[in-house]
Order: structure tokens, then sequence, then C-alpha cells
């Protein structure tokens, strides 16, 4: 089902009247921006970390994304109009407000929501219409978490939807925080003929290999098949899994005991080996890396053509093309919420890629119609749960967002409402990248709350912890978001911080980044003992420990309505002259 060009048209006329152009650069103009160029004989399709979002939903790009090192002013590590100028995007139009926070609020009322399984299915119908039996699918993981529907069912409405979006293949991260017993039977008996699983770096530990734990190949360790062989138009691709390597430090080990990650360099590179042995002509790494591990990655291994990646919510209008031993790499990666879907078109020819066409196309619901299908299953599935999905928690006169490295405005209700209902004197919130985003005069519903919570190890905690204690737990977590080697970045942002204040420069070493640490205007005392609520631990938690949503869900129901938000963003020193971050 495709959009008329009478009904475009329409569109058109109201989103310009509005003040904004639908347009991008002169190189992508196009009086419909879904129209895309035919080229070469094999087409494949990406997107990644919908978490869970079936729902079309309002998303805030970051005014923070700051790059340390060879990372500063490059990709993907520019915000705002540096993000613009870098990639010849016009400001005001839809594609400045897909890629930036630029005008947030007026574009998003402008040009409506984005992503939607509904949409985004009929987009890749409509490619797919374009290009038949030439194409594939992949789906770079956190497709299963994000949303209450998503955690109430384990995971089973995102598998049902992406077997209906005809996904190919995918791999993970925050699917692996089910516990290994529901993903060995989603993978294993769910997914069988559907959709491939594919991780080359997740292997048995030496106990689990010892026990013949369940794996796909207990001799070799590998607990998911490597990669997958495909033929598609008389081109045989090799699709190599890259899981998230961190998940048992950013995730609780417990819940995947018997599983190792990491990056395995060597390992991915036996694969490539492997498939190109057995005639592939073209080799993808399907990625949950984050980009500036997939841009490393791509310099140290050969063989491989494109690098499919995610995990950092990064939207890319062009790939990054990376040189290697044995040639030029592509890394794509395609933001996040089913706001993006990826086309990427390859001519191969004589055994090998000869040229490709990127189009990275944002999915915007009022542009394209909901697949009927698609659409049906979606409020099928939502049913049991409307009622407790839409009550209204409070009001919102203010934006509320997450993105960014550091506080957004709903991190900001997270921590404050943390302190008041917990009675602490600080209060921490993971750096998560997931959680969408709402506008002055939204409600508050326990869906939005639970876009920004649905977590298997949501509880509530509260410690007694030192200064000293707190300093270095604050330094540690810096050097997972700030050192210079991608491959020490552990994922997420910095953690949401609630009551102290401090200034942050990333460009120092581990203990020296945080300094002028202050509560209530006096410094934060190292010997003195401070009272910390906190949620998502890594560790076990007793039953009795209140949900974090129902600890926020509280403090909503007494405000009513959230005013004026200011967010706790640290002073950033050492960073003049950084195209990765807005201030003011």
């Amino acid at each position: 089902m495709s959009l008329t060009r009478r009904e475009f048209l329409q569109i058109l006329a109201a989103s310009t009247a509005a003040g904004f152009d639908l347009t991008a650069s002169a190189e992508t103009r196009s009086s419909d921006p879904y129209e895309i160029a035919d080229f070469g004989n094999l087409t494949l399709m990406h997107f990644t970390d919908c978490h869970a979002q079936l729902l079309p939903v309002f998303f805030r790009e970051p005014s923070y994304n700051i790059g340390i090192g060879d990372a500063k002013g490059k990709a993907p590590h520019l915000v705002g109009d540096a993000f613009l100028q870098h990639f010849n995007v016009s400001p005001g139009t839809l594609h400045a407000h897909a890629y930036t926070f630029l005008d947030f609020e007026k574009a998003s009322r402008t040009f409506g929501k984005v992503g939607g399984f509904a949409h985004l299915k009929s987009l890749i119908d409509r490619i797919r219409a374009q290009r038949p039996n030439r194409n594939l699918l992949m789906d770079s993981g956190d497709t299963w978490q994000g949303s209450a529907t998503a955690l109430w069912t384990q995971g089973q409405d995102m598998v049902d939807a992406c077997k209906l979006l005809g996904v190919d293949v995918m791999t993970g991260h925050w699917e692996f925080t089910y516990g290994i017993d529901r993903v060995h039977e989603i993978v294993n008996n769910q997914l069988k003929d559907s959709i491939e699983f594919v991780a080359q770096n997740v292997l048995l530990t030496e106990d689990a290999q010892f026990a013949e734990k369940p794996a796909y190949d207990v001799d070799s360790g590998q607990v998911f098949k490597p990669y997958t062989m495909r033929d598609v138009n008389g081109i045989k691709i090799g699709i190599i899994g890259q899981a998230f390597p961190y998940t048992t430090l950013a995730n609780p080990r417990y819940m995947v005991e018997d599983w190792s990650f990491g990056i395995r360099d060597e390992l991915a590179q036996k694969y490539i080996d492997e498939v190109r042995a057995k005639g592939a002509q073209v080799v993808v790494i399907l990625s949950h890396n984050g980009m500036d591990v997939d841009l490393k990655m791509a310099s140290r291994i050969s063989g491989a053509d494109v690098i499919l990646g995610g995990h950092t919510h990064d939207g890319m209008p062009k790939p990054t093309i990376v040189s290697n031993a044995g040639g030029k790499t592509l890394v794509v990666n395609s933001g996040s919420n089913a706001k993006f879907l990826s086309v990427l078109d390859l001519q191969v020819k004589d055994g090998k890629v000869q040229d490709f066409r990127f189009n990275m196309l944002p999915v915007f619901a009022n542009l394209l119609p909901a697949d009927t299908q698609m659409a049906a299953y979606i409020e099928k599935v939502r049913a049991p749960f409307k009622d407790k999905l839409e009550e209204k928690l409070a009001k919102t006169e203010t934006t509320l967002f997450r993105r960014g490295n550091f506080n957004g405005t709903f991190d900001q209700v997270i921590v404050d409402a943390l302190m008041e209902v917990r009675g602490a004197d600080i209060a921490f919130s993971p750096g998560f990248r997931w959680g969408t985003s709402l506008l002055p005069g939204d409600d508050i519903t326990m869906e939005r709350l639970m876009d920004q919570t649905g977590i298997t190890y949501a509880k509530s905690t509260l410690n007694d912890m030192s200064g000293e204690f707190i300093k270095t737990i604050l330094e540690d977590i810096a050097d997972n978001l700030f050192n210079p080697d991608p491959y020490y970045q552990m994922g997420g942002d910095m953690v949401r911080i609630g009551g102290l204040r401090y200034t942050i420069d990333p460009t120092k070493k581990i203990g020296q980044r945080l300094s002028n640490l202050e509560l209530n205007g006096r410094p934060l005392d190292a010997n003195k003992t401070y009272r910390v609520a906190g949620w998502a631990s890594v560790n076990p938690q007793p039953d009795e420990l209140p949900e974090v949503w129902d600890v926020v869900a509280e403090y909503l129901r007494s405000r009513k309505t959230i005013t004026e938000v200011n967010a706790n963003v640290p002073v950033v020193k050492g960073m003049e002259g950084n195209p990765g971050l807005v201030t003011g």
C-alpha cells in the first residue's frame, strides 16, 4: 500500500504552508522523499534499535554527542548545525528535523510523529516492489525491549511484528535481558524458518561448555549461529552477526551466566574468510557494536563489504568509508525507534561489489500510509493492556526527552521522583539511549513512562555511599563514555544525576575528569555518607523493592503537571569548538 500522489501533495502543501520545506539538499531533492532511483542488482535494507515502539512516536535527537580524540568532529559526533553542514542538509527541512534536535517542538508539530511498524512496513513493501527478488531486510537488534507491551509479553509482541515485517536476519543486545531460557525459546523455536538470529561473538563460558549447556554448536562454544549464507538474485551473501560485546558489563551478568561476550575481531576475520571460501560475493557484518566500535573494527578486519550497525542510535545520512588491509568497508548506522530505514543498493559483478548507492529514509507517519495488516496486528496485541497504557499520570508543559550524553528533561523527572519518593540526597538513573519524547501539552501516560523504564531489572534501590565512593563510580562511568579508545567504551551515556552538581572534562584521564562536585551548594565530602537512590542495578535485588515506574508514577500523580524542567547538565570543560555539543 503506497501514498497516492494526490495525498502526498496535500501533505506537502500543508507542511510548506507551516513554514517548512520538505526537500533536503540539492543532492537529495525530490517531490517524494521515498522515491529513490533504482541502482544495482542487490538491495540491503536495514533498521536498528526500534526499542519495541510499534506505534509512531516523537523522538528528539541529541544536543550532546561528544567525540573524543580521533573521533572529534567526525561522524557520528556532530549535532545541530554542524551535522547539517557536514552532510549538506538544508535547515528547516524534513531531513533536518529527522537528524537533529533543531526547532524540535515546532518541527514535530509540523511533520508529525516518526516510526511506527505499520508505516515502516508500507515503506519496506514499497522498496521491495521497486526491487523485486533482489533484497534482504536486516535488523541490528534492541528490538524486543523498550516498551510496556514488550516487557509484559516478554518480547512476544515484537517477535510476531518482526515476522510480519519480513525481517530476514537479526542480531541482539537488550534481547538477552529476558534471560537465557526465553532467548533460546524464541530463537530456536519461534524464529525457526523465518528470521535467522546470528551472533559470532557470543560463546559459552568454559564451565557451560563443559556442562554441555544449550548452544548452536557446543564443540565450538558458539551459542548462536555465527553467520548465514543467502543467495539473492544469483548473488551469494555472507552475513555475520556481531551482538553487543559488553552485554555482561552493561546488563546483569546473572541473566546470561552461561554466555561470554566480546568484540572478537580474530573470530570475525575467521568467519569472513570462511564465507568468502564458500563463494560469498558480498560480506556483511550485522552489528550491535555502536558506531565508534564499528569504525575501529572496520579498520582491523578485511574482506567485509559493509557493517550494518546499531546500539548508539546514530542516524547517519551517508556511510563512512573505512580503509583496511583488504580494501574498503562501508559503515552504516540507522538511528533508532523505527525512525529510519537504510537502503543500500549494490552493483555486484565479477564476484565482488563494484559500486553502491545509499539512501537513509526517515519514516514519517504523516507521509506513509499504515499497512492495514500490521495496523490490525498492533491493535490486537495492545488491546489487553489498553486501559493500563492510557492511564494519565500527569501533563507536561515542557518538552520531555532523554537522548544525549548528559541529563535530558525526562531523566530529570525520574531522578527528581527518586529523590522525593525514596527520601534520598542524590539519585542516579542509567544513561540509557532509548526512551521516547513528549511535547508541551502532552499527557504523561503510563505507556510513555514505561518507554523510559521498561526493563526486566527495574527495582528502585536505596543505599548509603561515601562521597569518595560516589566520585569513583562517576569516574568509572565517565570513562566508559569518554575513553578515547572505542574498544573501552562499554555502552550508554553518562549516568543521570539528581541533586549532585559537577564539572566534567572529557579530555582528561580516568579519575581526573570530574571536579567541583557539590550538593546543595556545598562540596561533596569524601568522608561523609550520603543516601543515594537508583534503579537498574546489575546485581540481583530483593523482590520487595518497588519498581522504578511505580516510584515515578507516584511522583507524577502527586504533581499532576510538570512545568519547567531544568536538566542537571554538568559544566563541560575542554570542549571549545567541539561540534558534538550545543550548549544553552
